[in-house]
C-alpha cells in the first residue's frame, strides 16, 4: 500500500544545545550497577571541573549503589569512558578541557566494585 506525504514535516529538537542555557547535557552511568538502573541526564557547565563531577554530581544518583561506600575515587581503581572512548581524565580541568560535550556519555567502571547484580 502506498502512502502519500502531506507536506515537509519540521524537525524541531528539543534538546538542542541553545535550549540549555549555556549548559551541556551529559549522561553518567556506573557500569553494571543497577541499583540505579539507567543513564542519568543533568545539564552542567562546560567550564565545570571534572573533578566537581566526581565530588558533586556522582553521590546525587548512586549513593543508594551499595557499592557507593566502598568507592573512593582516589583508591579504587576506575575506568572512565568518555563517549565510548577509554580516557584518563583531568580531575582539575573543565568538562570541555577533557573532551566532554552536548550529549556526551560518561561512563565509570570499576572492576573491585561489581554492583548488586554484578558487572
Amino acid at each position: 500500500m502506498a502512502t502519500q506525504s502531506i507536506g515537509e514535516y519540521p524537525i524541531i529538537m528539543k534538546d538542542s544545545l541553545d535550549k540549555f542555557h549555556g549548559n551541556q547535557l551529559v549522561f553518567i552511568y556506573w557500569y553494571g550497577h543497577r541499583v540505579v538502573c539507567s543513564p542519568r541526564a543533568f545539564p552542567l557547565p562546560p567550564d565545570m571541573p571534572f573533578g566537581a563531577l566526581v565530588s558533586d554530581i556522582i553521590p546525587l544518583c548512586y549513593k543508594v549503589e551499595p557499592d557507593f561506600k566502598d568507592l573512593d575515587f582516589d583508591k579504587t581503581e576506575v575506568i572512565w569512558e568518555i563517549d565510548g572512548k577509554v580516557v584518563v581524565p583531568d580531575f582539575s580541568k573543565s568538562l570541555k578541557e577533557n573532551g566532554v560535550g552536548h550529549k556526551s556519555f560518561i561512563t565509570f567502571i570499576t572492576p573491585s566494585l561489581t554492583g548488586k547484580v554484578g558487572a
